[in-house]
């Protein structure tokens, strides 16, 4: 989930076996940093601490630095959160995540939700700070409430794995929901999952389901876009379009989604929404394959080329992505 959010090539010493859609719970939400100049002060307090932020955002990140530990040190919030963030990323200073932590838990306490989110994934994860789930959700909800996305987004999670059922569900959605009117791709996913399935009190909305699986996949969310091209080569949530499908297909492979990348293979195969190939059938088969995905009908497939096209096929799968 951006998404995808990139899924990525599983390891290649396992063996996968490609399988119909299905519509596990979302994942973790995309924990990328935003390059500096795009990040937006609010995310530092409601009162960002303006020349060291303005330093930041120009790149100078050794004088940020020294311009909000000063402030940090007398207690500013918002330069709290702003030194966290850098020595957490290393941005002209060494990286020190432990004291990163520090400074983290120091605006969390204050109400930075930007701090509180991240000092909360510290403590569920139990580096550089003492691992404690009860203050980890105390702080992911606080930050969810004060509108950070990501926070909204995995405490959605917590709630679901709190409660898997339905009831833990209905509780994410309304979360999942906020954090996807954002525009976050793995929330836009999600989403569109439970429209799916009808599932945590949602009625199902094939409709709904698409256009937000249309969203997340403009985002380069690779899992969205394999779903969405396999619902418009199906027909689902929307009329079938096998072009775009092939389309949307073809980009989810190129990204390195090796279950796209297999079922690309079987487009081409098929002449779905494209012409018919059997060289870059076998091409992408063979990518697929390398990256540990085994599909039975595909391997057949690649046995039933003959020695010319078979070496065609590995020259183009060496020059694939």
């Amino acid at each position: 989930m951006t998404g995808a959010p990139n899924a990525g090539a599983p390891n290649a010493g396992a063996v996968h076996t490609d399988k119909p859609i299905v519509t596990p719970l979302p994942q973790p939400a995309t924990l990328q940093p935003p390059s500096a100049d795009t990040v937006n002060p609010d995310r530092f307090g409601a009162k960002p601490p303006d020349a060291a932020y303005g330093a930041f955002q120009r790149g100078l990140y050794k004088t940020a630095y020294n311009l909000a530990l000063v402030r940090a040190k007398n207690g500013d919030p918002a330069a709290q959160t702003l030194v966290a963030e850098i020595l957490s990323r290393g941005l002209g200073v060494p990286i020190n995540a432990a004291e990163a932590a520090k400074w983290y838990g120091l605006a969390a306490e204050q109400g930075v939700p930007e701090a509180q989110f991240q000092y909360g994934l510290m403590l569920l994860d139990g580096r550089y700070v003492k691992k404690d789930d009860k203050e980890a959700y105390a702080l992911m909800q606080a930050a969810a409430e004060a509108g950070n996305r990501l926070a909204q987004f995995n405490f959605a999670q917590l709630l679901i794995q709190q409660d898997p059922g339905d009831a833990g569900i209905a509780k994410a959605a309304a979360y999942y929901e906020r954090a996807a009117g954002t525009g976050l791709a793995d929330a836009e996913y999600a989403m569109a999952q439970i429209y799916a399935n009808g599932a945590g009190g949602k009625p199902r909305d094939d409709a709904k389901a698409r256009t937000l699986l249309a969203q997340a996949a403009r985002q380069n969310y690779d899992t969205a876009q394999l779903d969405l091209a396999a619902w418009m080569i199906e027909g689902r949530g929307g009329g079938r379009d096998l072009k775009s499908g092939f389309a949307w297909m073809r980009r989810a492979a190129e990204g390195g989604n090796v279950a796209a990348q297999n079922r690309l293979a079987k487009l081409y195969m098929g002449g779905i929404g494209t012409d018919p190939d059997l060289i870059l059938a076998g091409a992408w088969y063979i990518v697929a394959r390398r990256a540990g995905l085994i599909d039975p009908q595909m391997d057949d497939f690649l046995q039933g080329l003959d020695d010319d096209q078979t070496k065609q096929a590995l020259q183009k799968a060496n020059r694939l992505p």
